[in-house]
Parts: C-alpha cells; sequence; structure tokens
C-alpha cells in the first residue's frame, strides 16, 4: 500500500484526492495548504491528517508526495521531498527555468527517488490510444502533427503575472505532446503571438493567441495553436497525418445527442474545460504512478521530460520575441 501525502488543496489537489480515494493500491494519509483550512477541509473529507508542508515530507507515513502548489514552490518542494527520500509527482511545469530544473535532476538523481512530471494528457484514453496506434504503424511514418489548444476563456490577468507566459503556462502541455506523437525531440523552434482576446493580458507582457511551429532533425512537423478564448467550449483536438494516413482525436462533446431539422445539424458544445475533459485522464495518470511504485518501474512522463518541455516553451517565447527560428540546444 503506496501512502500519499498531497501538498495543495485547491482544485488539482481535490481532483487527485479523489484518485487515490480510488485506488486499491493508495491510501491519502496527510494533506497540508498554506491555507489551513483548505487543508483542514479536504483532511475531513478524506479521513486524511492535516499537517504543515515540513512535518508532512518528512512523516514515516508518507511514501510518496504529490506538489500541486503553485510553480514558484516547486523548486524547494522538490529538494525537500528528494532529501527525505519520497517519491514525487509534481504538477507542470516542474520551474520556469530550465536551470533549475536542471538543479532539481541533480538532486531527485542522487536521491535516487522516482519522479513524475505530471503531464495529464499523456494518459488521455484518446490521445493515448492515438500515440499507440502511431509505434503500431497504423499510419506509417509520422510527418506532420496539429495540436489545436483553445481555452473557453482567459484566467484572470494576476494569473497571467505570475504564469510564466502562454508558452510556459497553457502551451507546454502541447509542447509535451508534440514529443509523445512524434517520437523524436523537436531541434528547431518558431513561434508568434498575439494579444486579441484581452488587452490587459498585453499589459501584463504576455499574448493570448499563439501558433508554434516544431521540426525534429527527420523533417517532422508539428504546428500548434493555442487561444484563450473559445466561444463553444475546451477544444482540444489532434491531427497526426503519416505516410500511410491520418487519425485525429476530436472533442469530446457534452453528450452525444445530434439534432437534424430544416435547419441543418446541431450539436453539443464541446466539454466546457480542463476538469470536466481530463477527468479520466487525471485519474489514469496517478494510477500509473501508484502503480510503477509498487511493481518498482520507472516513472514516465519523468523529470527529463519536464525539462524538454520546459526548453521548448523557452525557444518559443524567444522565438516569438525576436521573430526568428530558434534551433535547440541542450
Amino acid at each position: 500500500m503506496i501512502r500519499i501525502g498531497i501538498l495543495g488543496c485547491g482544485r488539482i489537489g481535490q481532483v487527485h484526492a479523489r484518485a487515490i480515494m480510488a485506488d486499491e493500491q493508495a491510501t491519502l494519509t496527510a494533506v497540508s495548504d498554506h491555507i489551513p483550512d483548505a487543508a483542514a477541509a479536504l483532511a475531513q473529507k478524506t479521513g486524511a491528517r492535516a499537517m504543515t508542508s515540513p512535518d508532512l515530507i518528512t512523516s514515516a507515513d508518507v511514501d510518496a508526495v504529490i506538489i500541486g502548489t503553485p510553480t514558484d514552490t516547486h523548486f524547494d518542494l522538490i529538494h525537500q521531498a528528494a532529501k527525505a527520500g519520497k517519491a514525487i509527482f509534481c504538477e507542470k511545469p516542474v520551474d520556469l527555468s530550465a536551470d533549475r530544473i536542471r538543479t532539481c535532476i541533480n538532486t531527485v538523481t542522487d536521491a535516487g527517488v522516482p519522479f513524475m512530471t505530471a503531464f495529464n494528457r499523456r494518459f488521455d484514453p484518446n490521445f493515448a490510444h492515438l500515440e499507440q496506434s502511431i509505434r503500431a504503424g497504423a499510419i506509417g511514418s509520422v510527418e506532420l502533427v496539429t495540436i489545436l489548444s483553445r481555452d473557453p476563456g482567459p484566467p484572470p490577468v494576476s494569473y497571467i503575472k505570475s504564469s510564466g507566459g502562454i508558452f510556459r503556462d497553457m502551451m507546454i502541455h502541447d509542447l509535451d505532446m508534440a514529443r509523445f506523437l512524434m517520437g523524436e525531440d523537436p531541434v528547431q523552434v518558431f513561434a508568434t503571438g498575439s494579444c486579441l482576446v484581452d488587452p490587459e493580458i498585453g499589459v501584463a507582457g504576455d499574448v493570448d493567441t499563439a501558433a508554434v511551429t516544431l521540426t525534429t532533425a527527420s523533417g517532422k512537423i508539428c504546428q500548434i495553436s493555442n487561444s484563450r478564448r473559445a466561444t463553444y467550449g475546451y477544444d482540444q483536438r489532434i491531427e497526426v497525418h503519416g505516410s500511410k494516413g491520418m487519425m485525429r482525436a476530436d472533442n469530446l462533446r457534452e453528450h452525444s445527442v445530434e439534432l437534424a431539422t430544416e435547419a441543418g445539424f446541431q450539436t453539443a458544445p464541446a466539454q466546457h474545460f480542463f476538469l470536466e475533459r481530463y477527468q479520466m485522464a487525471y485519474a489514469r495518470e496517478l494510477a500509473s504512478f501508484i502503480n510503477n511504485l509498487t511493481q518498482n518501474k520507472p516513472q514516465s512522463p519523468d523529470i527529463h521530460d519536464g525539462l524538454k518541455a520546459q526548453m521548448l516553451a523557452d525557444a518559443a517565447a524567444q522565438s516569438m520575441a525576436s521573430g526568428q527560428p530558434v534551433v535547440l540546444g541542450t
């Protein structure tokens, strides 16, 4: 039985708590949050103990920690957890600095603790099936990947100011998905962006509409587009074109009923936001983390995947600023 402690009792912490409670191989023993009432509320719902973060990390009753706190706290918590010998499940991004992630890698490696970077979309049943079919040769060699990701509306500008920007906050999921589907690391990044949704986002130094082209050494291309606005719901689509055909994963809708009248065909909107759209992905992601711990298997995606996605996000931000393609280093 894997005993897990959750650091951060907000939306994502509560999602992971429900997943742990449903997993027969794990138990939730402790929770912590910088807002004591939030930790107390989750503790009451789950039967876990509310603790301070230092006490949770060093507790003998905790084998693994879930880091679901704000990004600027990840660095210190990763170091504390690694030195305490705890397995680590960390929400993306690992950190907003690639160099600081490299420092985390050294600490995690030296401590010899398992580490999963929580790129939950890899565990979405549709996207996972797409990747497995590609690896099985269903469409031959991958040539072109198209990823569309659009939020129903922008977050508060106060969040934007500390988010690291659209590439590090929002597109980082898609950058990881590009690597996941292409099976190769991009070597060149070209990005562009505009502020079309909310002028205040531009004032805060970010964009709300962005597009990126990634190219691998063998010539595979991935095109990613992001928008902070989609009037029709949470838009999450992928198409992969290969030498023998094409596969795509479409939006999940609120329901599958279709109405046909003389006015035409009508279908339901896309599901509203990420908690609904990726509910199963979150559960499968945590189940994989727990199962790998139980069977002493390597975690995937790991901390190196977190670094590579961050490097792509950094390159995209650099490219947009310069107006030129960026060739990736190591």
